[in-house]
């Protein structure tokens, strides 16, 4: 069994912060990504060589993300990923993020391949680069669930979802998401003296360029949460976000 970790060095840049020099949520996730990507390359597991092999695209289903300290403009950080194998439908990715040799965060994003042409979930036993390549001990034991909502929400208007969403499988990138639901809770407000401390988002069907969302939002404290509802009536993503007090 040959344990991998890989390790990604990145610099926040300045398309990359908000109106309080803070890693925009959307930003952050796609840091992960990029480092996800890389990970998956060093495998020959890269979304070309899954399709090529096995006719099949990647999807994140679940994505969940915790910050210790906000990060800012020119910060320099690392990511360290490694998956946690998989016999089933889907697999988890473990992620530690560190600034300065100190770790300042964690995520867990859960991935699943399906069919390019059907959508059917593909069952990663079948898939031999990920048999004996996990992280081992580095193996978190955190599980994704759907994010629990609270049970009124207010309309928070529309979102067209356009070319610039859409990512190489066609579909709204998974990062844009987090844009959507900042957006609708007004994060220039509510963000105010704050930092995102962590969020959760549940992407329960597939949004694609040309659509319009109902978004929909509540406020309980410093826990916020949005949904996207597509134009047939049906939830097609759920955030959750908890703000925590920024430091002086």
């Amino acid at each position: 069994m040959s344990h991998q970790i890989t390790e990604v060095t990145f610099r926040v840049g300045s398309l990359d912060v908000d109106m309080f020099n803070q890693c925009r949520p959307s930003a952050l996730l796609g840091y992960l990504q990029e480092a996800a990507t890389q990970a998956a390359i060093q495998l020959g597991a890269s979304g070309p060589e899954i399709f090529e092999r096995y006719h099949c695209l990647w999807m994140v289903s679940r994505n969940w993300v915790e910050l210790y300290a906000p990060l800012r403009w020119n910060d320099e950080f690392t990511i360290q990923t490694w998956h946690r194998g998989g016999t089933g439908v889907a697999t988890y990715r473990d992620f530690d993020i560190y600034r300065d040799g100190k770790l300042i965060g964690q995520g867990v994003a859960q991935w699943v391949m399906v069919d390019a042409d059907t959508h059917k979930l593909f069952r990663l036993r079948d898939v031999t680069e990920f048999q004996g390549t996990d992280g081992g001990e580095r193996n978190k034991s955190i599980k994704l669930h759907r994010v629990p909502m609270p049970k009124e929400f207010g309309a928070a208007g529309k979102r067209y979802l356009g070319y610039s969403d859409t990512d190489i499988n066609g579909h709204i990138n998974n990062s844009h998401y987090a844009d959507y639901a900042c957006d609708a809770l007004h994060m220039e407000r509510n963000g105010k003296g704050k930092y995102i401390r962590d969020i959760q988002i549940s992407y329960i069907s597939e949004c694609r360029a040309g659509e319009e969302l109902s978004m929909a939002t509540a406020v309980e404290g410093e826990h916020l949460f949005a949904r996207g509802i597509g134009p047939e009536g049906e939830v097609r993503f759920e955030y959750a976000m908890t703000l925590a007090d920024e430091e002086q």
